[in-house]
């Protein structure tokens, strides 16, 4: 059986087309070929992680220094601890930093915003190291709660 070249390049091109899908529904999903590079793991514990996601970005205003890696429900204190991976390229922030669930937009995925704390310059730098839980934490707010919280409110007035 002779291979004709039209056909032979058909074939070609239809695999090359199927592993560019491939790639771009990885990249779409945030998966990459290649590793993250040096990171380290920090933990945050939070009342409510809303609608917070594995692989959810953490970003230090607005720039992207890491990943949750994952979240945990402590069997003995029944509050959510986060795992988040932070790249080292950023350095280690300080150990007074806290961390909060934001959402991108009125009704866009939810993120860990990290604020920065600070060193005193006269003191040697406290920094968080791999390991190490961020205490200071604020959960996600729930739109349906601030919802309930406005009509409870609003409907308490009116009848006074």
């Amino acid at each position: 059986m002779k291979v004709d070249k039209t056909e032979f390049g058909v074939g070609i091109f239809l695999l090359l087309g199927l592993l560019a899908i491939l790639v771009l529904a990885l990249r779409i999903a945030d998966h990459d070929f290649v590793s993250e590079g040096d990171t380290y793991r920090i933990y945050a514990n939070f009342d409510n992680i809303g609608g917070l996601k594995i692989r959810s970005p953490v970003k230090v205003g607005g720039v992207v220094i890491g990943r949750v890696e994952a979240i945990d429900l402590n069997p003995k204190t029944f509050v959510p601890r986060v795992t988040l991976r932070l790249d080292k390229k950023f350095g280690e922030f300080p150990a007074n930093s806290s961390a909060r669930i934001l959402t991108s937009g009125l009704l866009g995925e939810q993120y860990i915003g990290l604020t920065p704390g600070f060193n005193m310059p006269d003191e040697p730098a406290d920094n968080l190291k791999d390991g190490d839980s961020i205490d200071d934490t604020k959960s996600a707010i729930i739109l349906e709660d601030l919802i309930g919280q406005f009509l409870y409110s609003a409907s308490g007035k009116s009848n006074e």
